[in-house]
């Protein structure tokens, strides 16, 4: 018998994978986690019915919302990632030799502790000596901590449930006060084919509050619409006017120094969106 993974995110449009098995399945304090294994993408981490990463392609987004930010900043060396509890970003944060400490704040401690058993290629920085790892709520963090990060990453879940905060402007302001005097904000921002109304809300609550605001792309085949978007806030630092030719060779499989220019490069419709000429 064949046993099929439905996503259902909108009214409409549904994404369907082939699972080869269960590897494991736990209502946790906050939500229905399971780990399972399909036949194109390997293993995949779902959360309350969504696909949040997979073997396959993880690397993308991954590599994205952690080397845009820090090749930006001159010199990043504390950075506070909040949600990303399957320790993707983690791992490609620690790639930059500047980082003294990085702090993980994941609400659900369920996910650090699964996908430490079950995706250990993804959770491989969680064991770094450089990382702390706090079991907690991000925006109460984020709020308790003032002038503290050169770099904030908010690696959250989609805009519903427990997540619904992380996508609000006044999470935003925390972060804001939360950075030193030339911090970054980025945060994943959703699609612009299924969701423009939040890329449009978030773009502008950041743009209100940080002096330089983007927004960048990335192709990620399992995120609903495959084209995903990032926005970037910062105090000082333009990441679209980076000298590349500056940015070392780390060990990645999508992100380039050619495509650290190229991803601010909107098509149309997205700057429409977002009210950018």
């Amino acid at each position: 018998m064949e046993m099929w993974l439905k996503e259902v995110q909108i009214d409409g449009a549904a994404m369907t994978y082939k699972v080869n098995k269960t590897i494991v399945t736990k209502k946790t304090r906050y939500q229905d986690l399971a780990i399972v294994d399909t036949d194109i993408f390997g293993k995949m981490l779902v959360l309350d019915g969504i696909v949040q990463l997979t073997e396959r392609d993880e690397f993308v987004y991954h590599e994205m919302i952690a080397h845009i930010p820090l090749f930006t900043h001159p010199n990043p060396r504390k950075v506070l990632v909040v949600g990303g509890g399957d320790g993707g970003t983690v791992r490609e944060v620690l790639k930059h030799p500047s980082v003294e400490n990085v702090v993980l704040c994941e609400i659900d401690g369920d996910v650090i502790d699964e996908c430490k058993k079950y995706l250990p290629q993804v959770s491989c920085g969680l064991n770094d000596k450089r990382c702390t790892i706090i079991v907690g709520d991000g925006i109460s963090y984020v709020k308790e901590h003032k002038n503290e990060y050169d770099v904030v990453i908010v690696d959250s879940t989609d805009p519903f449930s427990i997540a619904e905060g992380l996508f609000k402007g006044n999470f935003y302001r925390d972060i804001y006060e939360s950075l030193t005097d030339d911090g970054m904000l980025v945060a994943q921002t959703e699609s612009p084919f299924y969701l423009p109304d939040t890329v449009r809300k978030v773009f502008n609550d950041v743009k209100s509050i940080f002096p330089i605001t983007k927004l960048f792309m990335a192709a990620i085949p399992t995120y609903p619409g495959g084209y995903w978007s990032f926005t970037i806030g910062s105090k000082k630092y333009d990441p679209s006017n980076v000298d590349i030719d500056s940015i070392p060779e780390i060990g990645t499989k999508y992100y380039t120094r050619e495509l650290h220019k190229a991803c601010f490069v909107l098509p149309k419709f997205i700057r429409d969106i977002i009210g950018e000429q």
